[in-house]
């Protein structure tokens, strides 16, 4: 349990430097200028999302014979590598919300959660529970990892963005996303 911990916390946190989500991050950061509400609002849409994502990883993986399964894993995290090399660009559409009268926590919440649909994390999460097929391990663990990327970023804003290397951050995600994809495939 620790090594399937250890995994997803790490392989998250790599795969959100310069993603869409923590993009958004900044400029939500930005906008409100209020940390500790926006940081809350992270964690709670992270951890919702990525429950869902991991629950349905488990079902899937009690869904499909375990061949099957294999090959499939083994090329999402072949998929994950090529795509963690494109960098990710927040596009109009997905902009913050307008908070209006919720404010910092429930924009963020909101505008955090729908961004992470579909997002990078969210797939690996859901692959990362197909493989160790463990619910709350994998939701803890990439919500920690996610988390950890964005709670600097919401913090500190621009200066971390000015000397992160996010095209060799990237480089290392995708080499790691290949490797477990080819030992996936591999079996072992």
């Amino acid at each position: 349990m620790l090594e399937a911990f250890l995994t997803v916390t790490g392989l998250v946190a790599i795969a959100e430097i310069g993603d869409k989500t923590q993009l958004l991050s900044l400029l939500l950061a930005a906008k409100f200028r209020r940390p500790w509400p926006i940081l809350a609002g992270i964690l709670l849409a992270t951890v919702a999302n990525h429950a869902l994502a991991a629950w349905a990883g488990v079902w899937l993986d009690q869904l499909v014979e375990p061949h099957y399964l294999r090959w499939a894993l083994g090329a999402s995290f072949i998929a994950m590598a090529v795509w963690t090399l494109k960098p990710d660009q927040l596009g109009e559409d997905e902009a913050p919300v307008k908070a209006g009268r919720f404010g910092a926590f429930f924009g963020t919440l909101l505008a955090f959660f729908l961004a992470e649909i579909g997002d990078k994390t969210q797939v690996a999460t859901t692959a990362l529970a197909a493989r160790y097929g463990e619910v709350l391990v994998v939701t803890a663990a990439s919500t920690l990892g996610l988390f950890a990327v964005n709670a600097p970023v919401v913090l500190l804003g621009e200066r971390i963005m000015r000397v992160l290397p996010l095209d060799l951050v990237r480089k290392l995600a995708a080499a790691a996303f290949f490797i477990i994809g080819v030992v996936t495939l591999i079996g072992w």
